[in-house]
């Protein structure tokens, strides 16, 4: 029986990526995104339902996962990948922006995993995603928002994984340390010290394949030659 995997804030990434890959082990895909045009390609090339949605809304998400459950069936996996960035010296960030980014990076990711907990655990088994990023564990001058957001986020994931793995909903959070970016040919030399998002998506679904005799709450990924 085929297993549904639902991708939150889709892009031509790491997203695009992990649909494919999914896709292609026999999952059917729910994508969601603020804009559909951005992604019908992607939409018609893995045969996904499409959704959107501006989770950092929540009488938005609350209507996703309401249409979810009457269009696309219950929810193996979700992965919650949106971000926003705001950059800037403390004495000068708008904090306008500032609430904005944070809405999208970090309270999206528990309005997104509210919801799908809530049909997890009523199933029984499930498992939730968030994408990290090298700010999830490390401030950097003149990101302080960034660093804000991708910190609640992990302290998200690390409080989920306590409060769900043993009601049998895996929880995972992935720090992506470097850069991202797709590798063709000569561009392998250019390109050593990114990362391949195809091949974050094979770590993505790996780390789904876990037994929970042996799950993880966290995996960083990294290049061979980045710092840390």
């Amino acid at each position: 029986m085929s297993k549904n995997v639902l991708i939150v804030g889709v892009g031509g990434g790491l997203s695009a990526s992990l649909a494919r890959t999914f896709k292609a082990n026999g999952f059917s895909i729910g994508l969601v995104s603020r804009h559909l045009e951005k992604i019908k390609s992607l939409g018609d090339e893995v045969k996904a339902e499409l959704f959107q949605c501006d989770a950092s809304i929540p009488s938005a998400v609350h209507t996703l996962f309401k249409a979810i459950d009457r269009q696309f069936g219950e929810l193996d996996l979700v992965i919650f990948n949106p971000s926003q960035r705001v950059r800037g010296t403390i004495v000068d960030l708008p904090i306008d922006e500032v609430k904005r980014s944070l809405d999208v990076t970090s309270f999206a990711g528990f309005l997104v995993a509210q919801q799908a907990a809530k049909r997890m655990i009523k199933r029984g088994s499930g498992a939730i995603f968030f994408t990290g990023a090298s700010a999830s564990v490390k401030g950097f001058p003149n990101s302080s928002v960034f660093a804000m957001g991708k910190f609640a986020l992990r302290g998200l994931a690390q409080s989920l994984a306590r409060e769900l793995h043993p009601q049998n909903i895996h929880i995972g959070h992935f720090i992506i340390d470097g850069s991202i970016s797709r590798f063709s040919g000569l561009e392998m030399d250019n390109l050593k010290n990114r990362l391949d998002p195809d091949e974050i998506a094979k770590s993505y679904l790996n780390f789904f394949m876990q037994d929970r005799s042996s799950w993880s709450w966290e995996l960083e990924l990294r290049p061979w030659l980045e710092k840390f």
